[in-house]
């Protein structure tokens, strides 16, 4: 699975931006799929996570509330929708793809990574 991230940008602070990962092949709706951030200098974390059929999500402290991750299958693409935006939000955000059941919080439980997108957000 190739996974391809875009809809980064510069937004000011309470701004809004959406981003969306899509996937090359039709199995994706096999996956269960996760957004990371890494900030400059910092690890990556986990933002978010949605299950294969979607019906299930769960999403870090951070961004509950302002983040929602949603998925259409039929387009073999996820997406994260981001309210509320805050200068800590600025990072380089990843998605990746988990074929497993289980853990899902940790960057060794996904086997597919995409390249990430560019979110910075000025106060």
């Amino acid at each position: 699975v190739q996974l391809q991230a875009s809809g980064g940008g510069l937004v000011q602070a309470g701004g809004s931006l959406r981003l969306s990962c899509e996937a090359s092949l039709h199995t994706f709706a096999n996956n269960a799929v996760g957004w990371f951030r890494q900030p400059q200098g910092r690890d990556r974390e986990f933002v978010a996570v949605i299950s294969r059929s979607g019906d299930s999500t769960y999403y870090s402290n951070s961004v509950k509330g302002r983040f929602t991750i949603s998925r259409d299958n039929a387009k073999d693409t996820v997406y994260l929708q981001m309210n509320v935006l805050k200068p800590e939000d600025t990072a380089v955000y990843y998605c990746a793809a988990n074929p497993r059941t289980g853990s899902f919080l940790y960057t060794s439980d996904y086997d597919y990574w995409g390249r990430g997108t560019l979110v910075t957000v000025s106060s």
